[in-house]
């Protein structure tokens, strides 16, 4: 097996994504959990000469990196600028430089305006200087996809330089994100034949979303390092992700060996997600909120039965479990693995009511989650526990500043509909009031409304599904009826629907 470095570029490369920008203690709290925790072998952390603020933020880092032996780990992206930056480094303790150098004859001509032999000459004094101070260095060659593709006679002169360099690796980054998968490898590949002995990292941009393709083709061709941004962060569409070529490599590159710890691949993820404000995609490879989360009956059914829709992209590796979603496209099996887990059991029949007022409520376009089980189990089973003779057809609530809310109601009673409005002091206060007005008429008295609780599934939002439990007194006994709705006044007018039926029995 060959082993490559993995050198994550989130604190450099990534925070070049569109309004990012973490704070000294935010790199710090990142660059630990990316080399204790997640193992990556380098971190790049910042651009030199950027601003003060990036100035005290890489010297906390490279102080605690010091501590700790992590120093040669550390990796700042400087220019071609004389020294500047390599004072920059100095100042921030850096000790090893990443120099911005150009790939390809467009960017040497018309950004530079320098011809290849000038350019050579003060990269050169660059490393020497860096030498001299103790600097290590690795370079980058800037755009070099397209050298590769419309100079690349000026890139292996480029590379004939660099190899009479002392410099310690050789940077090919994909600039633009412009490369085909074949061209990942022919390119890598005709370099790394010339060029057997240096070291060439890969550096993939997502433009096309061919980041984790051509980082795999690379690696095939012999590339010795790829860089990586969590979550795939990075300007325009992103860098190659770290979480999915990582779970890549692992599954279908065997000749490949990296130290990165899968397990901590959630976490670091989700910490900066947090830090940017850039949110994760519910659908991302590996890190996404929906990715082990089976939705259609069928595949539930068809874990139950020998693990049949599992794969190798099993969600413990990376620290997850596997979920089932409740919903419209939920089947029996959905609903027994969510019941195994809350360590409910309820017999065939009964699954078959839960699972059709499941459907009901996905058709509503309303999220289910395992924790509101136990609160659909309560409404359904109860709502068979008598015969529906009385039916709440329709109606409208009114809440209206400066003026009493109202309602107007139709219900049906034993096949005759009653129609009422009333006001109250509340909706549901308004709502009770216009029954009551119709069963005087009837010549029979409601249930006096003792209690009144409402409640949601621990853990849920605004938009939970919400339970009102109502408790009533009918001369000496009482009695509990529970409706469940997303809108709490509506749950409470399910719960009375229920408490007229039971007087209606």
């Amino acid at each position: 097996m060959k082993r490559i470095e993995i050198m994550d570029t989130t604190l450099r490369d990534g925070e070049q994504t569109s309004s990012v920008s973490f704070s000294a203690s935010e790199k710090l709290t990142i660059a630990k959990l990316l080399l204790e925790e997640l193992k990556v072998d380098r971190i790049e952390i910042a651009s030199a000469r950027v601003s003060e603020g990036e100035l005290e933020a890489v010297k906390a880092v490279t102080q605690w990196a010091g501590e700790h032996d992590y120093l040669d780990k550390v990796e700042v992206l400087t220019f071609v600028d004389k020294g500047i930056s390599i004072d920059w480094m100095l100042e921030s303790g850096s000790k090893v430089q990443n120099l911005l150098t150009k790939g390809s004859m467009n960017h040497l001509t018309h950004q530079l305006k320098r011809t290849p032999e000038q350019h050579f000459k003060e990269i050169k004094e660059v490393i020497d200087i860096a030498q001299s101070k103790g600097i290590l260095t690795n370079v980058y060659l800037e755009d070099w996809s397209n050298g590769m593709r419309n100079s690349k006679d000026y890139v292996f002169e480029f590379l004939a330089f660099l190899a009479t360099q002392p410099i310690e690796r050789i940077m090919l980054p994909d600039t633009l994100g412009i490369l085909t998968p074949t061209e990942s490898y022919l390119f890598v590949k005709e370099i790394k034949t010339k060029y057997p002995n240096i070291h060439f990292d890969f550096h993939a941009h997502n433009d096309y979303d061919l980041g984790v393709s051509n980082a795999m083709e690379a690696l095939k061709a012999g590339a010795d390092g790829l860089h990586l941004t969590v979550n795939g962060m990075g300007e325009r569409a992103g860098n190659a992700p770290m979480a999915s070529t990582i779970a890549v490599i692992n599954d279908f590159l065997p000749e490949i060996q990296v130290d990165v710890n899968e397990k901590m691949l959630y976490t670091v993820s989700k910490l900066v997600e947090n830090f940017s404000g850039v949110m994760i995609p519910a659908n991302k490879p590996v890190i996404g909120a929906n990715v082990f989360t089976q939705t259609a009956g069928i595949h539930a059914d068809g874990d139950n039965k020998k693990n049949l829709y599992f794969s190798d992209l099993l969600p413990e590796r990376f620290g997850r479990t596997r979920k089932y979603a409740l919903g419209k496209s939920s089947g029996k099996a959905n609903i027994q693995k969510n019941l195994q887990e809350l360590g409910l059991h309820l017999n065939d029949e009964d699954i078959k009511k839960v699972t059709q007022r499941i459907i009901e409520l996905g058709d509503k376009k309303q999220v289910v989650t395992k924790e509101d089980l136990p609160y659909i189990i309560s409404d359904v089973l109860d709502s068979y526990a008598y015969e529906e003779k009385v039916k709440v057809n329709s109606y409208v609530l009114t809440h209206s500043k400066g003026l009493r809310p109202s309602t107007t109601v139709s219900i049906t009673i034993e096949d005759k509909t009653f129609e009422e409005n009333a006001q109250g002091d509340g909706q549901f206060d308004a709502f009770m009031n216009a029954l009551r007005a119709i069963y005087r008429k009837q010549k029979s008295i409601l249930p006096e409304l003792i209690d009144y609780a409402v409640r949601i599934p621990p853990g849920s939002h605004s938009d939970a599904l919400c339970e009102t439990i109502i408790t009533w007194k009918q001369e000496l006994k009482e009695f509990k009826t529970r409706g469940l709705d997303s809108d709490q006044t509506v749950s409470a007018i399910k719960a009375t629907e229920k408490m007229l039926n039971i007087i209606t029995n």
